[in-house]
């Protein structure tokens, strides 16, 4: 599917997606810090991706924000990795993504929709998103590593195993 608006379009193709600068934005945030290439792409062929294009002056197309949703297409659904390229925020891009995420025919009469973040409670607003009414409610396993030289690591442990199966 895709949505057009002036010089942009959001599109849900996953074949579409540039991984590179999927890549290259999370390996910048500060939840996603060296994430390795193969854990994006996993993220990315495991859930319904999003991206934002601009129809650069010369007709070039560059992909210029990205989402992506994990959910079951039934009950529920997680938003995570949203971002939009620095030179083309404060254009409502990131409110735009997110308003034709929650109005994606596959992600219709979900009962909850979660997302995480530090800092960008306002943007989550503006598409119905709330603070947890119920914090103790919400429980959460984490490994506490980072994306350094542990998690590299494991990766590649991982994949020997897969390899070896």
């Amino acid at each position: 599917m895709g949505w057009r608006r002036d010089d942009f379009v959001t599109s849900d193709t996953r074949e579409r997606i540039d991984r590179d600068a999927a890549v290259h934005f999370l390996d910048d945030s500060y939840r996603a810090a060296r994430i390795p290439r193969d854990l994006v792409e996993r993220s990315i062929n495991h859930s319904l991706p999003f991206g934002i294009y601009h129809a650069g002056p010369n007709g070039a197309e560059r992909q210029v924000g990205f989402a992506r949703v994990t959910s079951d297409c039934a009950t529920f659904a997680y938003v995570g990795d949203v971002f939009v390229a620095p030179e083309f925020r404060g254009q409502g891009l990131a409110t735009w993504l997110l308003e034709t995420i929650v109005a994606h025919q596959d992600l219709q009469g979900l009962r909850n929709w979660i997302l995480l973040t530090r800092d960008a409670h306002a943007l989550y607003e503006k598409a119905g998103f709330a603070v947890s009414e119920r914090p103790t409610a919400i429980m959460e396993r984490r490994s506490g590593v980072s994306y350094g030289a542990a998690a590299v690591a494991a990766l590649e442990k991982r994949n020997s195993l897969d390899q070896n199966r």
